[in-house]
């Protein structure tokens, strides 16, 4: 279960506009490695990403798009694994799942928390 620490770091890793479109695209099959390229005897998921090919997609050096992707490790919304000679990432849908079940709750409970918190009561137009 994430903590309260553990949801801010994502937040804030999130916040940084290439950080986030990383994210988004390692989330959504945006970037695509080669696998032709893959080394013999290297198990690989195809659906997997590397850093070379997220690095293509910016006009940032290899660094620091490792020291962005080091930032999404940290807050476990991505993991990273090293495979012959490149590095994967993968997102993390364990912790993804826990934050849409908090905005889930969120959610359940606007009316009730607007009323706990504000006196207000909603009335349906």
């Amino acid at each position: 279960m994430l903590d309260m620490q553990q949801k801010l770091k994502i937040f804030k890793a999130l916040s940084n506009e290439t950080r986030f479109l990383i994210f988004k695209n390692i989330f959504t099959g945006g970037y695509a490695c080669s696998l032709e390229k893959k080394q013999s005897g290297v198990e690989v998921n195809p659906i997997a990403t590397c850093v070379s090919t997220i690095a293509e997609h910016f006009n940032f050096s290899l660094p620091t798009i490792s020291n962005h992707i080091k930032e999404l490790r940290e807050a476990k919304i991505i993991t990273v694994e090293k495979k012959g000679n490149k590095v994967y990432i993968e997102p993390n849908i364990e912790t993804i799942r826990e934050m849409a079940g908090c905005f889930e709750t969120l959610v359940a409970n606007f009316d009730k928390n607007r009323e706990l918190f504000f006196d207000e009561k909603l009335s349906l137009k």
